[in-house]
């Protein structure tokens, strides 16, 4: 989903290969402002906001770069752009709609391709080879409400929290199916002075989390129109109030310590290193924690939200998705390389190296065992697809849950800043 980094600002990574092909009339020229091509060069120019993946995405473009030398005898220059993802959906935004659009950008598949393609943003993919190599499964995260395939999916997620399998072992605690049955495992963590959770607040994305966590399992145990009220003005957040704030304000009181001063990547090396039993989080950090800890056994397991054990599941989702952007001046190089990320031969190392699940018939790799764990629950009906709530929301519960765990916004203060999210995002895209 999403998703998924680092710090406030702007880090930009340009990967740079621009070797021209002898001199003279062949060599053309390189327009790096418009990303076009002449002759035997052209400029190639991405947003993709996942910079704790840089050294992976690298290795990828680079062999994409070959691949185009040897094929075409086109010498490539990519401009890889990996804002951290607290402001990347905002920079991005920007830049599509001043015409300074990237050739190729990740969005997120479930939040942002519906406003994305109403606004024209995105090219139409339908036709393109990925296509009939998508799992049936992935394919109707990245179509369109009228049949457009819209983005070549890269991350598929079934994913709730992350649990210290080893520690739970010793403790002799399985993952809880109710708020009640969490209380009592926090309880017996503390007592054997063990932190039960990691918490990383740093960054706003990540208690924004507990959202759709809490809102998904709500919505699929009885609150079924949710998202389509809320989309005409007839809904409130405070529906799900006790479910949201239940479950973080027991996580925010047995959790580590200075939490607003913790990203994403030092919570994912604490909870490698084992500080904390759990972590409110996906697997989309499973790269950086075995970087950190390969030899850590963690689970992946559905979050309780209150005392109905039937609401405690698994949410899936499609989040980081790559697209086309539909004004790129070097379109055909763009969907060279949208393709190439479903490669025949290359595409499976590169996503095992991500640690993403495989979204494609030629992936060949085994899935990874939280994987296999997750999907144990999605098997016996424990799951639902993540729920529609707009990206400018997400970021406003972000900024929201940020100020109530550090005492400055109630409750109440919460509910209101989403509602009034909501009704903003309806106004512009009514």
């Amino acid at each position: 989903m999403d998703v998924r980094k680092i710090w406030k600002g702007l880090t930009g990574s340009v990967l740079t290969a621009v070797l021209l092909a002898g001199c003279g009339a062949n060599a053309g020229t390189n327009d790096a402002e418009g990303g076009s091509s002449a002759g035997n060069t052209a400029t190639l120019k991405m947003f993709i906001a996942l910079p704790r993946l840089k050294e992976h995405y690298d290795k990828y473009i680079e062999q994409f770069k070959a691949k185009m030398k040897a094929e075409k005898n086109i010498d490539v220059t990519v401009q890889l752009e990996m804002p951290p993802s607290d402001n990347a959906a905002q920079i991005l935004k920007t830049r599509l709609a001043s015409n300074d659009a990237p050739d190729v950008f990740a969005l997120h598949a479930v939040n942002e391709i519906p406003s994305f393609y109403k606004a024209g943003y995105l090219e139409d993919l339908s036709n393109q080879p990925f296509v009939d190599k998508l799992l049936d499964s992935v394919k109707p995260s990245v179509t369109t409400t009228d049949g457009k395939i819209v983005a070549v999916p890269m991350e598929t997620l079934s994913w709730g929290y992350l649990y210290n399998k080893k520690i739970f072992e010793e403790q002799g605690i399985t993952p809880p199916t109710t708020l009640t049955e969490m209380k009592a495992a926090v309880d017996k963590l503390k007592a054997a002075n063990i932190t039960p959770f990691e918490i990383s607040y740093k960054e706003a994305w990540i208690p924004q989390l507990f959202l759709p966590l809490a809102a998904g399992a709500t919505i699929n145990t009885g609150d079924k129109d949710f998202v389509e009220r809320m989309n005409s003005d007839q809904g409130s957040f405070s529906e799900i109030k006790a479910s949201l704030f239940g479950i973080m304000d027991l996580v925010n009181a047995n959790g580590t310590d200075r939490a607003l001063e913790v990203g994403g990547d030092d919570g994912a090396a604490a909870f490698a290193a084992g500080k904390a039993a759990m972590w409110v989080q996906g697997p989309w950090y499973a790269e950086t924690i075995l970087k950190s800890n390969p030899d850590l056994d963690f689970g992946v397991a559905p979050l309780p939200i209150n005392d109905d054990p039937n609401a405690t599941m698994i949410d899936l989702s499609t989040s980081t998705s790559l697209a086309v952007s539909s004004s790129s001046k070097n379109k055909e190089l763009a969907l060279d390389f949208i393709n190439y990320v479903l490669d025949d031969q290359d595409s499976s190392e590169f996503y095992q190296a991500l640690k993403f699940n495989p979204v494609a018939k030629t992936h060949t790799y085994e899935s990874y065992p939280w994987v296999n764990d997750a999907m144990e629950y999605v098997k016996v009906g424990k799951s639902y697809q993540d729920p529609a709530i707009p990206q400018a929301v997400k970021d406003e519960a972000g900024k929201a849950l940020q100020s109530y765990y550090a005492g400055q916004m109630s409750q109440d203060d919460v509910i209101a800043a989403l509602d009034k999210a909501w009704k903003s995002f309806n106004k512009v895209n009514k």
